[in-house]
């Protein structure tokens, strides 16, 4: 069986060569790059075109979540984020921009080669310590009867809010009056548990109910 083929992203040198050892002592695989950085991962990966990229979150220069919002979705390899962050937004922005898996750099070695094939096999892995997060939030997307939490117009006036327009400004988008936005505005905040209106459009954008722009 042809070995899959993985390019290994992270800037700490010591972790980096201890897993493409551990991956490369391996059968079913085979690293055929590795990179230090954002920019150089990107070069490798368009250039040695793996089947997976193990991929850290933070790094100096271009992080983990803008290398992966570049490669999509240009590039067909599966990308598995292997961070020790938990914050919801580096989970919830690296499931926006489209990676396969979220791994803590905890997992154990056979879990890790597991998680490997899956994503190979189209499925997507979370850590045990991430999967609470995530299904705390689709939760949240969800009202009673599985109908989903906002109405069609509330996520208009939430996308017209991402885009940084005034209430009369959607208003006039919408052809609603001033105080039908406000009152849009108000469930908005409500339904998502958020204190302003900037923290609905992060918390919509984390929940994939709508995307920023780049």
């Amino acid at each position: 069986m042809k070995p899959i083929h993985l390019v290994v992203v992270d800037d700490h040198a010591l972790f980096r060569a201890g897993l493409v050892g551990l991956l490369s002592d391996m059968p079913e695989f085979e690293v055929v790059g590795e990179a230090a950085d954002g920019e150089e991962a990107l070069s490798v990966i368009r250039d040695r075109k793996p089947d997976v990229v193990l991929l850290d979150v933070n790094m100096p220069g271009k992080n983990g979540l803008e290398v992966v919002r570049e490669l999509r979705p240009h590039e067909k390899c599966c990308i598995i984020m292997l961070t020790i962050s938990k914050e919801d937004d580096d989970l919830f922005g690296a499931i926006t921009y489209g990676a396969d898996g979220y791994l803590l750099k905890n997992v154990g070695p056979d879990e890790l080669r597991k998680a490997i094939i899956q994503v190979v096999n189209g499925k997507s892995v979370l850590s045990p310590e991430v999967t609470r997060q995530v299904m705390h939030v689709v939760a949240g997307m969800q009202s009673v009867g599985g109908e989903a939490i906002l109405s069609a117009r509330e996520l208009e006036v939430l996308t017209c809010l991402a885009r940084g327009m005034t209430t009369s400004q959607i208003a006039g988008e919408l052809f609603i009056t001033e105080n039908t936005v406000k009152t849009h505005v108000r469930h908005i905040m409500e339904k998502l548990n958020a204190a302003n209106r900037a923290e609905a459009v992060s918390k919509a954008a984390k929940m994939g109910l709508i995307r920023l722009g780049n």
